[in-house]
């Protein structure tokens, strides 16, 4: 007899998948011209623009996702969301509706959206009720191939130890309906409320992921393993490994610097398991506290970096690891992004830039919204000048 936590297995055979290719999806916020409330038009927006490989509905329809091919470049990625974005305008702009971005939008009532009219979004929401009405939040996911599913594991493991790093450069939600919820990051905490959502299981073989898939679909939890929505997960389908931690990011710059340092990282510790070396991972415990860290602190996070639990600033780490990967990122083509990392240091991360221009507008929660559609449309994080300047 197979052992119990085999018995349901499913079988989740692992694309091929040319190594640190990539793939990066952007999710828009519909924003109504003369409110900067959301607009619930999707839907209207999708029917008009046409079947397009790069423009995707989402679970809400105040939201459309803006998705890349499989690109060897975080060049090309960002070129293909650039060309789906002015694809939109022509659409968008007659009903005065405004494309931007962030994890959440700074006042709308998340109780009052719509949800797409899909039975995978219906059946979600009718089984988790009150969050599942919740769920507005925008994001940003980087995809990146592994040519070996034996890599994959070990990589997302490693990947944990960096992943807060990540969230927090992106963090981009500090505000919920309208309110300063004290967090860098809340859509982390409210995304993680979902079944299947949060830190992913450390798992050692695929035969245990196929085993956990195997009972999640066999009790019912999910229908298959895509409706698994863990902060870094393998993409079997496509053969790469996922990570969907950040926040949306509110301009190109940083959408291709989250990019770009997610790649150079898959990267860097595939070539450290192809010289043999055993990829550091830390325990689930550290795992969550530093995802807590991250959303509650932000760029003022100090965070657990190993698993000896060695501490140490965010900024601090980040910095390092530009220097170390900069070969990496000159062998994979994406010095000049990973370099836009430093933008978000040196200006702050989104949710410091909100804040800040909500403080000069006196408490106005649109001065965020302007911000935001600055930002996009500046595709650069504003300077702090440029931020009280905008909220005054």
């Amino acid at each position: 007899m197979a052992p119990a936590r085999l018995i349901h297995r499913e079988p989740l055979p692992f694309a091929r998948s040319p190594r640190s290719t990539l793939g990066v999806e952007w999710e828009l916020q519909l924003v109504d011209r003369d409110s900067l409330d959301l607009r619930q038009c999707a839907a209207e927006i999708l029917r008009e623009v046409g079947p397009d490989e790069n423009i995707h509905g989402e679970m809400m329809l105040n939201t459309v996702e803006l998705v890349s091919g499989a690109r060897r470049t975080v060049a090309e990625c960002v070129e293909d969301i650039a060309h789906a974005y002015d694809r939109l305008l022509p659409v968008t702009q007659p009903l005065r509706v405004e494309l931007a971005s962030a994890g959440t939008h700074p006042f709308a009532d998340p109780l009052v959206q719509k949800v797409t009219d899909s039975e995978r979004y219906e059946r979600l929401v009718d089984r988790t009720r009150l969050w599942g009405h919740q769920m507005l939040i925008f994001g940003t996911h980087v995809h990146v191939g592994i040519e070996d599913r034996d890599k994959a594991l070990p990589i997302l493991k490693a990947l944990l130890t960096r992943t807060a790093h990540l969230q927090c450069l992106s963090a981009s939600s500090p505000f919920w309906a309208g309110e300063d919820t004290g967090y860098a990051d809340n859509r982390a905490m409210m995304f993680q409320q979902l079944p299947t959502a949060g830190a992913p299981h450390q798992l050692g073989t695929w035969e245990e992921l196929e085993a956990y898939a195997g009972d999640m679909i066999h009790t019912g939890v999910i229908e298959d393993f895509t409706e698994v929505r863990w902060d870094v997960r393998p993409s079997p389908r496509l053969g790469t490994v996922e990570v969907r931690a950040c926040d949306a990011a509110t301009n190109l710059t940083e959408l291709a610097g989250i990019a770009a340092l997610t790649q150079c990282m898959v990267e860097d510790f595939s070539r450290r398991l192809d010289r043999g070396e055993e990829l550091d991972s830390m325990p689930d415990w550290y795992v969550d506290e530093n995802k807590w860290r991250s959303a509650r602190y932000g760029m003022g996070a100090i965070l657990i970096t190993d698993s000896a639990g060695n501490e140490e600033l965010v900024t601090d780490t980040v910095r390092r690891m530009l220097t170390e990967l900069e070969p990496v990122a000159a062998d994979l083509g994406c010095e000049a992004e990973l370099a836009g990392v430093a933008a978000t240091l040196d200006a702050g991360a989104s949710y410091q830039r909100q804040l800040a221009a909500v403080g000069a507008a006196g408490g106005a929660h649109e001065a965020a919204v302007r911000l935001l559609l600055a930002e996009v449309r500046a595709g650069r994080p504003l300077t702090p000048s440029e931020v009280l300047s905008l909220g005054a």
